[in-house]
């Protein structure tokens, strides 16, 4: 039986975990094991530039705090090494960053489960959140096509105006100073 200080940081350790699944718009259960320290490194940069917290975690404490939130389903995936990635903002970052680096670590680095909005992720799931663009790049494509039509309004009636031999005014010269 552990004595009081250790149950009491496990307890506080559990605590910790469930906050941070709870507040996070998406989560990704990875097994780590063969990956080297450089690519480690390499990793975490990208997840911390993306504003993923992306940390080892003890597999049990991991267990309580994901059964106190009510995703028992994730208990079969926490044996072995593993780490947990998490999002509070884009809910595709972490899930799009890990499945490509894990495409490209064939076999050193996995990913285990998925989570968004308190939901767990199929394997299928998952695969198709991995393939959509990250959030900047969808919001490039809304406001590409909010402008599309903006943009030919413009054109056409420039053209117009061109025709019927209106021309741009002139630029007023700067005034001395």
């Amino acid at each position: 039986m552990p004595n009081a200080k250790v149950l009491s940081e496990k307890q506080a350790i559990v605590e910790a975990l469930t906050e941070r699944i709870q507040n996070a718009s998406a989560g990704v259960l990875v097994d780590y094991k063969g990956i080297t320290v450089a690519d480690d490194t390499k990793l975490r940069r990208e997840l911390r530039e993306n504003d993923i917290t992306y940390s080892v975690v003890k597999n049990t404490l991991t267990r309580f705090a994901l059964d106190k939130l009510g995703m028992n389903e994730l208990d079969s995936v926490l044996n072995g090494t593993t780490a947990l990635a998490t999002s509070a903002g884009d809910p595709i970052a972490p899930i799009r960053i890990l499945s490509e680096y894990a495409e490209k670590s064939a076999d050193c680095f996995n990913i285990k489960a998925a989570f968004m909005d308190g939901k767990v992720l199929d394997e299928a799931e998952i695969k198709e959140i991995a393939a959509l663009p990250s959030k900047d790049a969808l919001y490039a494509q809304v406001f590409g096509t909010l402008l599309a039509p903006i943009t030919s309004l413009a054109v056409v009636l420039n053209e117009i105006a061109k025709k019927q031999g209106y021309t741009e005014p002139e630029a007023a010269p700067e005034a001395a100073e």
